[in-house]
């Protein structure tokens, strides 16, 4: 069995859940993603980024 590739960024209070998705060979119906976080000393802003269509 393998790990959940379906693309997520969720904040719940002050913690980010952030699952990248795959990049990898299309598996079922989900996108090809994968993710990018920009951190500063005061922010974190993360960005899901398509990289099929």
């Amino acid at each position: 069995s393998g790990g959940q590739s379906k693309p997520l960024i969720e904040w719940r209070g002050n913690t980010l859940y952030l699952n990248p998705g795959s990049a990898g060979r299309r598996r079922f119906k989900l996108p090809v993603t994968l993710a990018l976080l920009e951190v500063s000393s005061d922010a974190m802003e993360p960005w899901l980024v398509q990289l099929l269509d």
